[in-house]
């Protein structure tokens, strides 16, 4: 067994185009719904009304596949997949086939999916520089606060988690993984990314995110959060600039603390001050 995902009866053969034989599959600019420019089944109104230009729908396929992945919380079935990506199982099973040939996905003894090591890989060498900056305060933060400090970075309208490290000793902790998104409207991150975003940002963006306590946020430097993006889960967060990078920022998540919202932010300036100067 070379590990690779098996035919299942009446499977397309491995020399199939994906989609050959499907009704209505085709690699066009025009998704199979026959709708120019509309988004995928499962895909976000936001990723795809932007796209004018011919894509390769094969290739949206298979990041929507890594994206359904990284979303879930155990391993899928290649039924599961197609359900959520919103195509025949055959056409779900070659973009899994080929994603794990390339290492990115995995499956298990059961047969479910889930995402590879390879991936991990990948993610190390999304900015870099900013996140090897960011390690060393992330920790100092972390264990002085007692609380797990993150970088999160815009992601068109979605707060993406970069990077995050989890204080040594905390009676209590919260997991925020690297990969965790939300909504930019939401939260104490996306509060502090809008205090950094242009009028030409804001333009592409649309207003619908915009949250009143951006201004508040510039002036006093750091923007809080509570039961917004986890019930029982409070944020402080603080504008990350770096030059030709994302809008980014600083923040810390914890469940209860006596520290005052005003000395945490204090902090993470601080911190991010020095992860800017890294960057310089």
């Amino acid at each position: 067994m070379s590990g690779a995902i098996e035919p299942a009866p009446n499977e397309p053969g491995a020399n199939d185009e994906p989609g050959a034989n499907e009704p209505g599959a085709r690699e066009s600019g025009t998704d199979a719904s026959g709708a120019n420019g509309e988004s995928e089944p499962g895909t976000s109104t936001s990723r795809s009304a932007a796209k004018s230009a011919p894509h390769s729908q094969t290739l949206s396929r298979g990041i929507r596949v890594l994206e359904i992945l990284a979303e879930s919380d155990q391993a899928m079935s290649i039924a599961d997949v197609a359900a959520a990506l919103g195509v025949h199982r055959s056409i779900a099973y070659r973009i899994l086939r080929t994603l794990e040939d390339h290492g990115v996905v995995l499956r298990d003894a059961a047969g479910t999916m889930r995402l590879g090591p390879r991936m991990a890989a990948l993610a190390r060498g999304v900015a870099r520089g900013l996140q090897t900056a960011a390690l060393p305060e992330l920790t100092n933060v972390a264990n002085e606060l007692g609380m797990t400090a993150f970088v999160a970075v815009l992601d068109r309208e979605e707060v993406v988690t970069l990077v995050s490290v989890e204080p040594r000793q905390a009676p209590a902790t919260v997991a925020q993984r690297p990969g965790t998104r939300h909504p930019l409207g939401r939260g104490a991150p996306g509060i502090a990314i809008q205090s950094l975003l242009t009028a030409d940002q804001w333009a592409h963006l649309g207003t619908e995110a915009r949250r009143d306590e951006t201004a508040a946020a510039r002036t006093r430097g750091f923007a809080t959060s509570h039961d917004e993006v986890i019930p029982g889960l409070a944020s402080v967060a603080v504008p990350l600039f770096v030059p030709g990078e994302a809008p980014a920022a600083l923040a810390v998540v914890y469940l209860a603390s006596g520290q005052s919202a005003a000395g945490i932010g204090a902090r993470l300036v601080t911190a991010a001050a020095s992860i800017a100067a890294d960057l310089r």
